[in-house]
């Protein structure tokens, strides 16, 4: 029997939506040759990362073993598989390999960080290969909401891979190739060992619908909408993005595209060859100048994202151009949950201004990237795989697909962040559990979830924040009175006195009595005076501060 076993690790997406990271390995235990499939971000809200720029996976396990690693490939060009490729390069050092749009976008993510952007390598799809240590690895054309997603067959000594990646079953995804069984089938004749599949729409019932069948709906929208209209989707879907823009030149409008991340998207995508035939676009600067009920704007910021074009709009103007009563606004999107709430703020904002607002209740303008409960199970038995292992979700979405594959008898395994599977076998095992977490850019700095930093953060918001001063002279003595200075705090409380005096007048009567020890050792003094401080502001507001106590000496 073999020594040398095939490994899997997710990192980051699995029970979770975002900061897809997965590790594959062959060799012998704790000495395997090792890829990385993804490597995404995630993004912060103000209760939970306030301040945080972006979040990534913590690549402690992968960083300390990086002599092993042959490679990053990256399945497709959304933020949360590509997002942290430029952001934790350095740490990790080896050829990143994508395919032609893919890596478009990744070769202007690594030298806006200063990296040479040769380190990204062109792979060409299926049939060709590559070869990365044991594997051999071929990305295979996949729809998606992006141009040129891509699964991957994965070989090693021990078998068949087939991951993924973020998939749907559309013939017809207007840009881009559309699934192609016959592929798939051809793929999987000779045996799957494990089938690694995305399972965020596992809980949706009917089947898939194609990107094909909403330009109707939005060329009649369009074409029967008064004054402005202005529409927002991903940046990233580029398909979507045509069928808004083609709907807007036939009713007669020019196309205005609106935020960077649309420009830049389409840009590359008309660089790479994988758009065609886009209609011709004026800038804002030109678009200010004609008749309003001639303009279509696409823009960017459909997740309610507050610095995007759509939230910009909702407030007032952007880039010279403003909309008015009797104007039109569709959200051709789907809120990501989380989001819901800015949404609906500006939602809100824009029917203040008397615009109309169209969503995609009625499911007419808008269909999911990622492949339904009954294309699951299309693949399932397209596949025909010994494992399953469900990735890409949330724990209630692997658990539930995890039981899907188990009731067609698949051997399925329900693997969050952290857990190492065996795949050698017949059955899947967990040979490990590797601690996982998060990293944080805050600003220009990576922090790690433990750090403190956000915790500290939040901490401040939740309970306001105190800073006592005191001064001591030679003699150990309080030079004057401690002072305070607050943020975030009621000015009086219970007592209807100025709350800072009377954490003052508490803080000076303690002074007063402290006994000499306490007064020489700065640690004591500081911590009896954060006591003294907190329990002075808990009596006055029902509220205990984060305290900085400043003990300054005379010397």
């Amino acid at each position: 029997m073999s020594s040398e076993r095939l490994i899997y690790l997710p990192l980051g997406g699995a029970g979770e939506i975002g900061m897809n990271a997965y590790v594959y390995g062959y060799g012998k235990p704790g000495k395997e040759r090792l890829i990385l499939v993804d490597l995404g971000v995630a993004f912060p809200d103000m209760d939970t990362t306030p301040g945080v720029d972006l979040i990534m996976p913590d690549m402690k396990w992968l960083q300390d073993r990086k002599d092993q690693l042959e490679g990053i490939i990256i399945t497709h060009a959304h933020e949360d598989h590509i997002g942290g490729v430029a952001h934790m390069y350095s740490s990790l050092n080896v050829p990143v390999y994508a395919r032609t749009f893919t890596a478009n976008i990744a070769r202007r993510k690594m030298e806006e960080h200063g990296h040479d952007p040769k380190i990204v390598q062109t792979v060409q799809p299926w049939p060709e290969t590559m070869k990365m240590g044991p594997f051999t690895i071929g990305v295979v054309p996949m729809a998606h909401s992006i141009p040129e997603s891509g699964g991957l067959v994965i070989d090693s000594p021990a078998g068949r891979i087939v991951h993924t990646g973020d998939f749907k079953l559309d013939p017809t995804p207007i840009v881009g190739e559309g699934f192609d069984p016959k592929v798939w089938e051809e793929i999987a004749k000779d045996g799957v060992q494990a089938l690694m599949c995305d399972s965020t729409n596992v809980f949706s019932r009917h089947p898939g619908r194609s990107e094909s069948e909403l330009g109707p709906e939005i060329t009649r929208l369009i074409g029967e909408a008064k004054g402005m209209v202005a529409a927002t989707t991903f940046a990233s879907n580029v398909a979507r993005v045509k069928t808004l823009a083609e709907a807007g030149e036939r009713a007669g409008r020019s196309v205005v595209l609106l935020g960077r991340a649309m420009r830049r998207m389409v840009d590359a995508a008309v660089e790479t060859g994988v758009l065609t035939d886009f209609p011709n676009c004026v800038s804002p600067e030109d678009a200010t100048s004609l008749p309003r009920e001639n303009l279509m704007l696409i823009v960017t910021g459909s997740q309610g994202e507050r610095r995007a074009a759509t939230a910009q709009l909702a407030r007032g103007k952007y880039r010279g151009l403003t909309m008015k009563k009797g104007d039109t606004f569709l959200f051709s999107s789907k809120t990501i949950p989380g989001n819901e709430k800015g949404v609906i703020g500006i939602i809100n904002q824009f029917s203040q201004k008397g615009i109309d607002v169209v969503d995609d209740s009625s499911g007419l303008y808008h269909v999911s990237g990622h492949a339904n409960r009954p294309d699951l199970e299309a693949i399932h038995d397209l596949i025909k795989p010994k494992i399953l292992v469900p990735m890409h979700g949330e724990h209630r979405h692997l658990r539930e697909h995890a039981k899907l594959g188990e009731a067609k008898g698949i051997a399925s395994a329900l693997a969050v962040n952290g857990t190492m599977l065996d795949l050698t076998d017949e059955t899947p095992k967990v040979a490990d559990y590797v601690e996982t977490g998060r990293t944080y850019l805050d600003g220009s700095v990576k922090i790690g979830a433990l750090d403190g930093v956000v915790r500290d953060r939040i901490r401040m918001a939740l309970n306001g924040h105190a800073v006592i001063s005191v001064i001591m002279d030679e003699e150990d003595e309080p030079l004057g009175e401690p002072w305070v200075d607050l943020k975030g705090l009621p000015e009086t409380g219970t007592s209807k006195a100025a709350l800072v005096e009377v954490m003052e007048e508490d803080l000076n009567q303690f002074m007063m009595r402290a006994d000499a020890k306490t007064r020489r050792d700065d640690d004591k003094l500081e911590e009896a005076l954060r006591r003294i401080g907190r329990q002075s502001a808990l009596s006055e507001i029902g509220r205990k501060p984060e305290i900085t106590v400043i003990v300054s000496r005379m010397r």
